[in-house]
């Protein structure tokens, strides 16, 4: 069975089972009620940002992974940042953190954007995937963190 995406505002088992399942994935990092704010007023269409995704095979969740203008980071002057990746451990393997990446990738593509930007602490994962180390940024609690970016592969307008 393929693997869809889908947008956590169109999810049929509602917004707010996608905000749990990110929330327990990435809740350490901020507030329950910073995440249902930035979901409840994300996008599903256009141009804006943020965007939320769930992926599914039929109505099992394997991951997630998002779009959003600043990943809590210093470089405020960097978008969009790919963000909150997930895959479920008995999925991994099976190539769909790539596959995830592509489709954040393509949404940002289609809205005109010539990179799309990460923040991470993995050694060589997303190198595999044509993502670029760039330089440090800095975390709210003043750590350097490392931030990559992956070119798009056309000239646009933004990004």
């Amino acid at each position: 069975m393929a693997v869809e995406f889908v947008n956590f505002l169109d999810y049929a088992g509602g917004w707010q089972v996608a905000v749990d399942y990110y929330y327990s994935k990435w809740g350490g990092a901020f507030d329950r009620k910073f995440l249902e704010d930035a979901v409840e007023h994300s996008v599903t269409g256009g141009i804006g940002l943020p965007r939320f995704y769930l992926m599914l095979r039929g109505e099992k969740i394997l991951g997630c992974g998002a779009l959003v203008t600043n990943d809590l980071i210093s470089r405020h002057d960097l978008w969009p940042w790919l963000a909150g990746l997930y895959v479920e451990e008995e999925e991994r393997g099976q190539r769909l953190g790539a596959a995830m990446q592509d489709h954040l990738c393509g949404v940002a593509r289609r809205m005109d954007y010539s990179k799309v930007y990460l923040t991470t602490d993995l050694d060589g994962y997303y190198e595999k995937n044509g993502w670029e180390r760039m330089e440090d940024g800095y975390e709210f609690s003043g750590e350097a963190t490392r931030i990559y970016f992956k070119a798009l592969g056309r000239e646009f307008r933004r990004g």
